[in-house]
């Protein structure tokens, strides 16, 4: 054997030792500057966190992100504020929310599946249109929303917040992504030469393997809607049928004259939290899940 075949030990000098010191530095920018967001994020949630457990004299004296002893209280009077509207503002919250976000699943299911598995006049023009639907801004769409369901005699109705919310062009852009990804055109052609109809190559096959993705996009438009202000501002008159973002408005407005209330309104923001966290967590278990059963398959 050559001495040239012969494998040499690697020589590390002084400068290569310096210049992976130096990129291993430069990779925790990125790690600092995502610390720095999460932190500016959720600065704000643990602030709530912690008032909502003061009473208002400890409230309104010196702060501190200590806990305080008035959180049972606080929960009390805010479900015996006008005999417990806040829960119906939540229940309706729930309501828009979680039927809303499940008939936009539904539809952004049907219409990602047929963009992108048929072929037909007019597809790309119609994908299109839905692009330029998740660039616009919801706030130019409330008026004209607005003037159709006062049109249709249903402002100031569960429908008038509810229907707005079922077309969400960015789920159904996502569905399109995630059918063309996720569902194999052969497969889709296999199903058809064994004698398959459309709907249930749709439902038994189509439907099980974009189910990942159909949770995101239920998640994400369950999130948009139980955070939306502006529609329901526009849309309703009447206080019990607010959801909770539009309540705790009039509540913090009420807070002016009242400074009392505003303990309610910081109670009630957290306890507004805990749905959207444990829908979190429950649908990152789903997650977790799925990509375990992927690999397992692989």
């Amino acid at each position: 054997m050559s001495a040239t075949a012969v494998a040499r030990p690697e020589v590390r000098t002084a400068s290569d030792t310096a210049r992976r010191r130096g990129l291993r530095r430069l990779g925790l920018i990125p790690t600092v500057v995502l610390l720095l967001g999460a932190a500016y994020c959720l600065l704000p949630v643990a602030w709530v966190l912690v008032a909502s457990t003061k009473s208002s004299s400890e409230l309104f004296s010196t702060f501190t992100f200590l806990p305080g002893s008035g959180l049972a209280d606080n929960v009390k009077e805010l479900s015996a504020y006008r005999d417990g509207v806040y829960w119906q503002w939540m229940l309706n919250s729930l309501f828009y929310a979680g039927l809303g976000a499940l008939l936009s699943t539904a539809v952004s299911a049907l219409s990602g599946y047929a963009l992108a598995k048929y072929r037909f006049r007019g597809r790309e023009t119609i994908f299109n249109v839905l692009l330029t639907g998740v660039l616009m801004p919801p706030v130019i769409l409330a008026i004209p929303q607005y003037l159709l369901m006062a049109k249709a005699d249903l402002a100031d109705s569960y429908l008038s917040v509810l229907l707005p919310s079922i077309l969400s062009p960015y789920g159904i852009y996502l569905a399109r992504i995630y059918a063309a990804a996720a569902v194999p055109d052969d497969v889709v052609e296999a199903a058809r030469m064994d004698g398959a109809r459309e709907w249930g190559i749709f439902s038994r096959i189509g439907l099980p393997m974009m189910l990942p993705g159909l949770v995101t996009v239920f998640l994400f438009q369950f999130v948009a809607i139980w955070n939306n202000f502006l529609l329901p501002f526009i849309m309703l008159g009447d206080d019990e049928k607010f959801p909770v973002t539009l309540g705790l408005y009039t509540l913090l407005q009420q807070g002016a004259s009242a400074p009392a209330l505003y303990t309610l309104v910081i109670t009630g923001a957290m306890l507004a939290i805990v749905p959207l966290i444990a829908l979190f967590l429950v649908i990152q278990r789903f997650w977790s899940l799925d990509l375990l059963s992927g690999a397992v398959k692989s």
